[in-house]
């Protein structure tokens, strides 16, 4: 039986003369109107909701990495790539987001490197690099970070300690955690884990953080505003994470990544080597030791310049706890979690650590050009309390 021919909807003549045309055009030119009919056919296609039923060759000069890709490719695995392009070509496109005019990188890093920076694959290919283009309806930050997050989690490629930047980053930008493990694929207790790897999950948990962490009441949801990309609606505060806090205006912010105790391992959740209680009685002997506490406080007020200026500065939170907190692992490495050490002091032992602190707080206040405080300001609410 034969099968009927369907009828031709453009001659062969036709597609001669176009070709013909766009073969006469400069190179620019060229692949300009290559995208172009690229675009027009992704459109009438059957397969115009995938991103990879339409490949464009844009200029390298508009294509940009992000600066979030957890995923990294060792010296050995980046020059396979690179001869893989090289005797293989691309066979795979760039997954770029449209941002301001540019296409963001979202998958293909090192791709677009290679594209970039190999001189003789960058000469094959005139400058150009092939793209995709995905959700074109989104433009969040929020949206792109969770598509690169979901293909290399696709291929079981990334940093585990990049990604809990990325969870952070995500967290500052109001995502819930819901939101979190259905765009990224994750579960409740990953998301917690990745937290706990910055030291910072007690910023965005829904327990209380410790009673020397507490404001005047009670921070809900609204008391954050949502973030954007436009740098410009910040101001002054475009370079600095505004904490909910206090509203103080001579309080000195830093962002975490600048805190000297945040680098210490202040925030960590274990010390190697020993248990719960035995980390608790290391500070209890700490705090009781006021030589070693008056150690471990010069180092604080005088190396840890950011954090102090954070905390310090900060008249809502007691600065006497932590204060406390800091010099133990300042000279001793031990984390805050174990702060509870303090209740196994006695009470004189208490007062002495407490005023010893407050010694030295003043110091920091007056070397900065502030004033000295009393114990009810250092510690509202907590006159005889080391957290």
């Amino acid at each position: 039986m034969k099968i009927p021919q369907r009828k031709e909807l453009v001659s062969h003549v036709d597609v001669a003369i176009m070709i013909s045309r766009i073969e006469k055009l400069p190179l620019a030119e060229k692949i300009d109107a290559i995208n172009q009919i690229k675009k027009e056919l992704h459109k009438i296609s059957p397969f115009n909701s995938e991103p990879v039923d339409c490949v464009l060759w844009v200029n390298s000069e508009i294509v940009h990495a992000n600066d979030y890709n957890p995923n990294s490719v060792a010296p050995p695995e980046m020059e396979l790539l690179k001869v893989s392009i090289l005797e293989d070509g691309y066979t795979q496109p760039i997954v770029t987001f449209k941002n301001e005019g540019k296409n963001e990188v979202v998958d293909g890093f090192h791709r677009n490197r290679v594209g970039k920076e190999c001189d003789e694959v960058k000469k094959r290919i005139h400058g150009y690099l092939p793209v995709v283009q995905i959700n074109t309806e989104k433009s969040d930050k929020g949206d792109r970070i969770a598509s690169t997050i979901r293909h290399n989690r696709a291929r079981g490629k990334h940093k585990i300690t990049a990604m809990s930047e990325i969870v952070i980053e995500l967290k500052r930008r109001n995502w819930k955690t819901e939101r979190i493990c259905r765009e990224l694929g994750m579960d409740e207790d990953e998301v917690l884990r990745l937290l706990q790897i910055t030291g910072l999950q007690e910023m965005f948990s829904n327990q209380e953080f410790s009673k020397s962490w507490e404001a005047d009441g009670e921070v809900v949801e609204s008391d954050f505003k949502e973030l954007t990309d436009n740098v410009e609606a910040y101001g002054e505060e475009a370079e600095e994470f505004r904490t909910v806090n206090t509203s103080d205006e001579n309080r000195i912010f830093h962002t975490y990544e600048k805190w000297e105790c945040w680098k210490a391992g202040f925030y960590n959740s274990s010390k190697s080597g020993v248990t719960k209680d035995e980390a608790q009685e290391l500070y209890r002997e700490f705090l009781a030791d006021l030589t070693r506490f008056r150690a471990g406080l010069e180092i604080v007020i005088s190396q840890w310049k950011n954090s102090c200026e954070h905390y310090l500065t900060n008249e809502a939170m007691n600065r006497i706890a932590w204060l406390g907190q800091a010099a133990a692992c300042a000279a001793i490495n031990l984390p805050a979690e174990f702060c509870g050490g303090f209740n196994l002091l006695t009470e004189q032992q208490q007062i002495a650590a407490n005023q010893l602190a407050l010694e030295y707080l003043n110091r920091w206040l007056v070397a900065n050009g502030r004033k000295e405080v009393e114990m009810n300001q250092a510690a509202p609410g907590r006159e005889s309390t080391i957290y």
